[in-house]
């Protein structure tokens, strides 16, 4: 019984190596998406730390991807409406406010942004000295 036993897990192990080399290389591609839409839609760079940057920036894409689907392509938004909303999550550079916002629903993105605080959000001028 031993020897099958050890047959299971080296069985498993190989399984979880291979498992994870597949969720790394999904979430590689997941990010090169996210960067190129980004930049195509012009959408500001994120703050945060090491780890929570490339997370934020899959989590905003998902979001607006999923909200302008679910709002604009399938809804009633127009595409005036959506430009505004575009504008308003371009504000929020905080990669953490969209890793928080990641399980919402697309219809309450709206005020999800107007409810995003200074911290939350690019500073007026850039920062720069008025």
């Amino acid at each position: 019984m031993q020897t099958s036993t050890d047959c299971w897990r080296a069985s498993n192990e190989g399984d979880e190596q291979d498992k994870a080399a597949w969720l790394k290389a999904k979430r590689a591609e997941e990010q090169t998406a996210s960067e190129a839409w980004s930049e195509q839609y012009r959408m500001p760079p994120l703050e945060g730390t090491e780890r929570a940057v490339p997370w934020g920036v899959r989590c905003r894409h998902q979001i607006l991807t999923n909200a302008y689907t679910a709002l604009v392509a399938e809804g009633t938004t127009s595409e005036a409406e959506w430009a505004e909303i575009e504008e308003s999550a371009r504000t929020v550079t905080r990669a953490g406010w969209w890793i928080d916002q990641r399980s919402s629903e697309p219809e309450d993105l709206t005020e999800l942004l107007r409810a995003a605080t200074g911290a939350d959000r690019v500073p007026c001028c850039g920062g720069a000295p008025g």
